[in-house]
């Protein structure tokens, strides 16, 4: 292989590792203008989209050990990222809808292959912005539980003692 043919492999090779996600899409018949929008789109997210050739994302594919990614062919580009899978699938799903293309052809999440119907379920999670609080809500509860359960008794005393402190004192007439 050529210098510059392995500089490019190595490059998507790269890429591959660093994200912890892959999305293979057939970006045929989008214009420069929609395909930039789309790169703008998934920027906001943490995500990028290259356009790679099939051969040289099939050989980086194998060398990083990823899965079998199955029939390349046609226009391909490749969507990577470091930061949230369900924004970037959110931000592919929302704009396949309104353009009818890119078609999503494969995806790897973690090193597992996930279909584009699991890619779907993916796109409609929450961010993982909102399941972090919503974690964080649940680990609280508990413990707000607890706190309340072990206040009450004193509470109780305390308001059982101002009521009596209340009826001893005598009525003033004013």
């Amino acid at each position: 292989m050529r210098p510059e043919k392995a500089n490019i492999v190595s490059d998507i090779n790269r890429k591959l590792n660093s994200s912890p996600f892959l999305f293979v899409t057939d970006y045929t018949g989008l214009t420069v203008l929609k395909f930039g929008e789309l790169r703008n789109r998934l920027a906001g997210v943490g995500a990028r989209c290259q356009v790679v050739k099939n051969t040289f994302l099939k050989r980086a594919a194998k060398e990083a050990g990823y899965p079998e990614l199955g029939e390349l062919r046609g226009q391909t580009a490749i969507i990577t990222g470091d930061q949230d899978v369900a924004a970037a699938a959110k931000v592919l799903k929302t704009f396949a809808t309104e353009f009818k293309m890119p078609v999503v052809r494969a995806g790897v999440v973690d090193r597992l292959v996930v279909s584009t119907k699991q890619i779907e379920v993916i796109a409609d999670l929450p961010s993982r912005d909102v399941l972090l609080s919503t974690l964080l809500g649940v680990l609280q509860a508990p413990a707000g539980k607890l706190v309340r359960t072990l206040n009450e008794p004193a509470s109780a005393l305390a308001r059982v003692l101002s009521a009596k402190a209340k009826l001893d004192q005598p009525e003033q007439v004013a």
